[in-house]
């Protein structure tokens, strides 16, 4: 089995910046991980009705964390983000996690602001930026599904929509697109044969968009009941597509992964970054396992854990000092 402590770059991903910490998908969450000290800011992506690219976890307007400009909580059905244009969601605060709400009970951490709008991802690259970080990676997820394609653009403007944004930033180096619909990720490699892409999965239902013995939709066409394994099938898609083999990231559920698997991953020359792992047990069994990195709302516990395993961590950076006007409330 791979050694962990033999990996020359060990990948920490903060997941939407630091949702255990701060509001998830926003500026401050994505300053916070960066003040902390991580290799890769993890968000995720959608379109509004005017083509621009915003940071949002949901196709729809999430009713757990949205107000409206009166201070009430959004009410179910939501609108989609693709429905809006870009200055009506700035009109919403996503600063705060519904109390009222389960998922308010899974992050008891996290520190609610008021006055925080979803930031666009040119905002997000802007503010790297400003803070002079000439390093940090973007791994950024396309919310885009086969099975819902009335609710987001077509994969082709998505992705060209995000490859404009990416590209007028010049960070196309520094960026991974993932997504579990594997038809943006190809459409990527199409466009811009370098670019790094991740195979999102999960096995774990609901929500499973990989069942062995059944075809999936998510997969663009490879599917398990042939390959027979995960990794094997991500390798089939990079030879299908002709993409370049190099930079191909398989992420899975951390419940997903055993030895065995990231064995095979790391011969067929696929990175295995798990995620989304929270606690001391879940970062350790992944480390030993061999995995390349991890994706994590605590940035700071993770740091905890590979500082102890003696795995070099990121560089933190000092806070900026004031350049946020919403502030933590205590």
């Amino acid at each position: 089995m791979t050694s962990p402590l033999k990996n020359k770059r060990f990948d920490l991903q903060g997941h939407r910046g630091a949702r255990g910490l701060a509001p998830e998908n926003t500026l401050p969450a994505f300053a916070l991980a960066m003040e902390l000290g991580v290799t890769t800011l993890e968000l995720d992506t959608a379109v509004t009705g005017d083509g621009v690219v915003v940071v949002a976890h949901d196709r729809r307007l999430n009713p757990d964390i949205t107000r409206d400009r009166n201070g009430n909580w959004v009410a179910v059905p939501t609108r989609t983000v693709h429905s809006l244009r870009l200055s009506e969601l700035k009109e919403f605060d996503v600063g705060r996690i519904n109390p009222a709400s389960n998922y308010a009970n899974r992050f008891p951490e996290q520190k609610g602001m008021d006055g925080v709008s979803m930031p666009t991802l040119s905002e997000v690259f802007k503010l790297v930026h400003l803070r002079n970080n000439t390093t940090i990676r973007f791994n950024i997820e396309t919310k885009l599904s086969p099975s819902h394609p009335e609710e987001t653009p077509e994969p082709v403007e998505f992705i060209g929509n995000l490859l404009d944004t990416i590209r007028a930033a010049q960070m196309l180096q520094r960026v991974t697109i993932q997504s579990f619909d594997w038809r943006a990720l190809h459409i990527a490699r199409q466009l811009e044969p370098e670019i790094s892409v991740s195979y999102l999965t999960t096995q774990q239902s609901p929500g499973a968009t990989i069942v062995p013995g059944q075809d999936s939709p998510w997969t663009d066409g490879i599917q398990h009941s042939l390959h027979g394994s995960v990794p094997r099938m991500i390798a089939a898609a990079s030879r299908a597509f002709g993409t370049n083999p190099d930079g191909i990231i398989w992420s899975p559920h951390f419940s997903d992964i055993d030895g065995f698997l990231i064995d095979e991953a790391h011969a067929l020359s696929i990175t295995v970054l798990p995620w989304t792992l929270n606690g001391t047990e879940e970062f350790e069994r992944a480390i030993h396992l061999g995995v390349d990195g991890l994706i994590t709302d605590y940035p700071d516990r993770a740091r905890s854990v590979l500082g102890r395993l003696g795995i070099t961590l990121p560089e933190s950076q000092a806070p900026a000092g004031g350049n946020h006007t919403s502030r933590p409330h205590e």
